[in-house]
């Protein structure tokens, strides 16, 4: 195993770097600019069961340290990725991908993971239960540990990849859904997901998307996201992919101390494209300044008192 080697739900991957669903588009757009095969994976453009126009314009906005979003899960839905979008990957990126999925019932969280479960290119199902952006679905289910353990034992019944449920950081208990989704089957925990933010433009006295609210990240939400992270990987004894404000390699390795096998970079790569890769070429020389020979040792490995 290299030194910056990991496994996750037993895949291994060259580096725990993974750009973040909805940041990173079906990957091949990246290609364009640099080898995409650096990284250790990445997860894609959120599916669901049909196509979605996504929410109405403005739907992204800058703010102080972070950004608001309310795309609204836009995408062509599922037929569409496995026919034209996948197709279009395997040409550019020779790695499994981590497929990102969303429902509005507990149905369709089925019907899409079971589609994907029989991609050969497909390595991992993300299942997100935790988006802020959209009405009656998405976050409804991550805020309730029963809701959450219901789409997980329906997805698993349809599937034999590893499935990691993302999880919202919007609750008040983030270890008892963590643990609900774990006993209903679930292979990995990734976790956070976008915190619900606003924001009002003083000239219009309108908020500044169009959606009222909308998923805040950012590097403002970093703080957050480690404790959620730390919280959950002690609670569980299966794998967490962490993210929230991840910008550097050195949010890397506090990620995997708190408890990460993997992390997941998302809002910087809206900032700047190459964000994961530069993050890439700069853990070797950030794991030596702080004497790390393997970043699989660090995993959960904070020191406490």
């Amino acid at each position: 195993m290299g030194k910056m080697s990991v496994t996750l739900c037993g895949i291994p991957l060259d580096n725990p770097v993974i750009p973040a669903s909805g940041t990173f588009g079906f990957g091949y757009e990246f290609a364009a600019l640099y080898d995409i095969n650096c990284l250790g994976t990445f997860s894609f453009k959120g599916t669901t069961k049909d196509a979605r126009f996504g929410n109405p314009t403005p739907r992204i906005a800058e703010c102080t340290a972070g950004m608001i979003n309310a795309v609204g899960l836009q995408n062509p839905g599922v037929d569409k990725v496995i026919n034209e979008e996948l197709p279009k990957l395997k040409k550019v990126f020779h790695k499994p991908v981590m497929a990102n999925v969303s429902g509005f019932a507990v149905e369709d969280y089925a019907y899409t993971c079971e589609r994907l479960d029989r991609e050969e290119q497909v390595g991992w199902l993300e299942v997100n239960v935790s988006c802020p952006n959209v009405h009656g679905g998405g976050m409804s289910f991550g805020t309730n540990p029963e809701a959450a353990a219901e789409v997980t034992r329906a997805v698993k019944a349809v599937t034999k990849k590893p499935v990691i449920v993302k999880l919202s950081p919007n609750v008040t208990d983030i270890v008892g859904i963590a643990k609900a989704s774990e006993e209903a089957g679930a292979d990995g925990i990734s976790l956070i997901n976008t915190l619900l933010g606003m924001r009002i433009d003083l000239r219009t006295r309108r908020p500044v998307i169009a959606n009222t609210m909308g998923g805040f990240s950012g590097p403002a939400i970093f703080p957050v996201a480690l404790r959620m992270v730390y919280q959950v990987a002690h609670a569980v004894k299966i794998p967490v992919v962490g993210m929230g404000g991840v910008s550097s390699a050195e949010d890397v390795i506090e990620m995997m101390l708190a408890g990460a096998t993997a992390v997941e970079v998302g809002a910087a790569n809206l900032v700047d494209p190459f964000a994961c890769k530069t993050i890439i070429e700069e853990l070797p020389a950030v794991m030596e300044q702080y004497g790390i020979d393997r970043l699989s040792d660090i995993i959960g490995g904070v020191r406490n008192g």
